[in-house]
């Protein structure tokens, strides 16, 4: 299986995942976000202040899961996160990596929007399970 099958599947189950990260006291945090692929890396726009931002501050492990559908299909993508905050990715990845408009969360734009980071989750390996797992799985790996 390809990196590129895996991100058909998680678009074709909708544009928003699950985020798993483990904080600093062990426990786990898992909040909704909408990521973006930007070739091989999927990216996530934070508050600089948020759960998820600390967390992977202090482990940078982190799993994603894409909603199961009617259909029973599911993605799951591991991987490793990095807070990126300097400007000239905030100016790359503001228009036209994600497919909505990041002013609705930031509207400074890219040069005053300074509590805004983007998180990059680099994979290393995906799961596409399909029918609840009764209809086969396949595995990617970095």
């Amino acid at each position: 299986m390809e990196l590129d099958e895996i991100k058909a599947e998680a678009a074709a189950l909708g544009p928003w995942a699950f985020l798993a990260t483990v904080g600093a006291d062990g426990e786990p945090d898992v909040v909704p976000v909408h990521p973006a692929w930007e070739g091989d890396v999927l990216w996530i726009v934070c508050e600089r202040r948020s759960v998820k931002c600390r967390n992977i501050a202090h482990q940078p492990a982190v799993a994603l899961h894409w909603q199961v559908g009617d259909s029973g299909n599911g993605v799951e993508v591991w991987g490793r996160a990095s807070l990126h905050d300097d400007l000239a990715t905030k100016h790359r990845l503001w228009d036209g990596v994600f497919s909505y408009d990041l002013a609705t969360y930031a509207s400074g734009g890219p040069d005053d929007s300074p509590e805004i980071v983007f998180m990059a989750v680099e994979p290393r390996r995906a799961l596409l399970m399909r029918a609840f797992g009764v209809g086969g799985q396949d595995t990617w790996r970095a």
